[in-house]
């Protein structure tokens, strides 16, 4: 039987920064990812401010901009008149971390990969998904397994992490409680080609409001990346009425897209994403197991904020975790101490979004108002104003740094 100090579920960008943290503070981690690979379209591909600085500290900043991305302009809304807002000025804060860098996610979990595998205590298991969780005297002990060919087995473990996500098999096999929050739409991703004499080196994002239907558009060196939202649950109902009609709509929203359109072949060119807004209502911990990123708090795609708290709960985890994990004396109490540091972050970015829900979508997918509210018109006339949206997305609440035992 296998067994490692700290089991890590997910390696996606919050499991992989853990479990490079403590390997740094020379624990033993094993991170375990379902997949074989990570190449996977549509996944958040955001690189914030905060996770730019944290590189820098450890000693990869250099490395991590050599890998090819694109910087994100500054965040711009339409107005109801058709004319355009700017709400955040990236500009406005300070160099060198004054941006949110666009990257593949799959070649920044391959870069985080390389990182963590240069330490000699850290392990990675492609191919290896969790199916449930082993249970000794009262605490959780380590996962069961299985592998692509449908081989179980069992990882016993000092801790384990669950960083798998908002459908974490580790979070229901806790029973620990979930709060949800309503969210009145849903997200259907697509791509469409970016041609030569439209590239240029800036990443933006592009809203479009008509009746109930919004499109963002992300702009990439060499395609645009496109969410369309609409009411939650319409999924059966677009996919009946066909892949036509769902070209008509994009025309429609962008004109500009009407010549390419055609590349949305079916409706198998969507994929949806099931938007959830939730977090664990107590605590994010049992005995044994501990629960960060998506897996204790679901987020909305508004604001796009996601990612950077998960990545940040994983530096609070190993900041406060690496040391009783080497000691061999983890428990209740140092659990505690992730979530209460990374509680108020996430309940404030929630009621933001909550907010966001509540101003500009619902209103739009009820065919009230297509556009940025009167408020937003208003504070974005005010001097100075521009910066806070823009840190609050650059860093987040209560940006963490990389612990001293991991700097380089």
């Amino acid at each position: 039987m296998e067994r490692t100090t700290c089991l890590i579920a997910g390696g996606g960008p919050a499991g992989l920064i853990l479990g490079l943290l403590l390997a740094r503070a020379g624990v033993r981690v094993t991170v375990l990812e379902k997949h074989g690979d990570f190449l996977r379209d549509f996944r958040g591909d955001t690189v914030h401010a905060s996770t730019v600085r944290l590189m820098d500290e450890l000693g990869l900043g250099e490395a991590f901009r050599a890998i090819p991305q694109s910087k994100l302009g500054n965040l711009g809304m339409p107005a109801p008149d058709g004319s355009r807002i700017e709400l955040g000025d990236f500009d406005a804060l300070p160099a060198p971390y004054n941006y949110v860098a666009m990257i593949p996610q799959w070649e920044f979990l391959d870069f985080l990969v390389a990182a963590a595998g240069r330490e000699p205590t850290f392990t990675m298991k492609m191919n290896t998904e969790v199916t449930g969780v082993l249970r000794e005297d009262g605490r959780v002990a380590g996962v069961r397994t299985r592998d692509r060919d449908g081989v179980m087995g069992e990882i016993r473990a000092d801790l384990t992490v669950g960083c798998d996500g908002r459908h974490s098999i580790l979070r229901r096999e806790s029973g620990l409680a979930v709060r949800e929050f309503p969210v009145p739409f849903d997200t259907w991703w697509f791509r469409l080609p970016r041609f030569e004499h439209e590239r240029g080196s800036a990443a933006e994002l592009l809203p479009d409001f008509q009746g109930k239907e919004v499109l963002l558009t992300f702009v990439r060196p060499e395609y645009y990346q496109i969410a369309y939202f609409t009411e939650k649950g319409a999924d059966p109902r677009l996919r009946a009425e066909g892949v036509e009609r769902f070209r008509e709509r994009v025309a429609r929203l962008r004109p500009q897209y009407a010549d390419r359109v055609d590349e949305i072949t079916s409706m198998d060119d969507l994929h949806l994403l099931d938007v959830r807004l939730n977090r664990l209502a107590g605590d994010w911990h049992v005995a044994g197991l501990l629960m960060i990123g998506d897996a204790a708090h679901a987020m909305s795609p508004a604001g796009g904020m996601g990612i950077n708290l998960a990545i940040q709960d994983a530096v609070a985890a190993a900041t406060y975790l690496a040391e009783p994990l080497l000691e061999g004396r983890v428990n209740g109490h140092d659990l505690a101490r992730v979530r209460r540091r990374r509680r108020f972050p996430t309940h404030l970015v929630q009621v933001m979004q909550r907010v966001l829900h509540r101003l500009l979508f619902a209103p739009a997918f009820a065919g009230k108002r297509s556009g940025a509210p009167k408020i937003a018109i208003y504070l974005a006339r005010v001097p100075g104003f521009k910066r806070i949206p823009a840190r609050m997305i650059a860093f987040g609440p209560r940006p963490e740094h990389a612990p001293p035992f991991a700097l380089r």
